[in-house]
């Protein structure tokens, strides 16, 4: 098994919570479980660490979750980087450069990530959202904010998943409804500044929901 192969799954598992924070990861125990040689291991467990998913402990890693003021930190480039990848998208729409399908495609996950919110089914709303906010940073169609954010979110979601899955203020789902279909109803009709804004705002309420 490839190096890039052993490091989308591992990462893959992480972020999806087969390994939580605390746990120690060995060279040994992920070669067994992932059916992979050691050196492409001990490259993946490299590069992990550089995202900042696993710290060096002794003989292997750990998951990593930020401490609380890191977390701080997190969301105010998140917000940050949201707030302009929205905007870029709605630019973009303004100009004539967004596919109708591409918008189609956002508002139906708008949609599906709300009936499966009100469902129950947190694990898979975590992917979906994940899944949604992804869409509006690829249509702001900036590379290097789509990259950052990605590392980000994995860090944030392994840093949040207790706290995701087993919300404190569970109305907070309809109003994280309502802010998605505010965010592309302002993308759709081009409003940059109200992007902007709605996505910075967006992203700081949920990280107030988690204090």
């Amino acid at each position: 098994m490839q190096v890039d192969t052993v490091y989308r799954r591992l990462r893959e598992l992480i972020v999806a919570g087969e390994y939580p924070p605390g746990e120690r990861l060995t060279e040994a125990a992920v070669s067994e479980a992932l059916t992979a040689g050691r050196t492409p291991v001990r490259e993946a467990l490299r590069r992990l660490e550089g995202d900042g998913l696993v710290l060096c402990a002794g003989r292997g890693v750990v998951v990593h979750a930020l401490p609380p003021e890191h977390l701080d930190h997190a969301y105010e480039v998140r917000a940050a980087l949201e707030a302009l990848t929205a905007g870029l998208a709605a630019e973009r729409q303004r100009i004539g450069r967004l596919a109708p399908a591409a918008l189609a495609d956002l508002e139906r996950d708008t949609l599906l990530l709300e009936e499966v919110t009100a469902s129950g089914d947190l694990d898979n709303a975590i992917v979906l959202n994940r899944r949604f906010h992804r869409s509006v940073a690829e249509l702001g169609g900036n590379p290097i904010a789509l990259e950052t954010l990605d590392r980000l979110w994995d860090q944030i979601i392994v840093s949040t998943r207790e706290s995701l899955t087993h919300p404190a203020r569970p109305e907070r789902g309809e109003a994280v409804a309502a802010e998605h279909r505010d965010l592309v109803r302002a993308i759709v009709q081009g409003d940059r500044p109200r992007a902007e804004r709605v996505a910075g705002d967006h992203v700081r309420a949920t990280r107030a929901t988690l204090t």
